[in-house]
């Protein structure tokens, strides 16, 4: 999933109207007579971070998703991570609970 930074082609360090000229550039090139949806989506990014008050609700409020495939793949990788059938069907079984981390139990224990 691309973040609005992605999206407008702006670094995390850039100004304010470094990202309104980097909006201004996009709307130019993908007007919403042309792509709605495009459009949309350069709108909705730009009003994420237009300011530095958007920049930092985005920063505290915003959690990227995790890409299981990926994270296994890696972990199958990694030579010095020995994956067998037994660690990889605990992993497949670990739950987490609001204050309890439980690995090979998916039932809810009581704290």
């Amino acid at each position: 999933m691309k973040t609005p930074y992605d999206i407008l082609e702006v670094t995390e360090q850039a100004t304010d109207s470094e990202i309104k000229q980097a909006y201004l550039q996009k709307v130019k090139l993908n007007p919403p007579d042309r792509d709605h949806e495009k459009f949309q989506q350069i709108h909705r990014a730009y009003e994420t971070i237009k300011n530095v008050t958007s920049r930092e609700n985005f920063a505290l409020f915003n959690y990227p998703e995790a890409d299981f495939d990926a994270l296994l793949e890696q972990a199958f990788i990694n030579e010095s991570l020995l994956m067998n059938a037994n660690i990889f069907e605990t992993l497949l079984r670990t739950s987490i609970d609001n204050n309890t981390f439980i690995p090979g139990n998916p039932k809810k224990t009581t704290v």
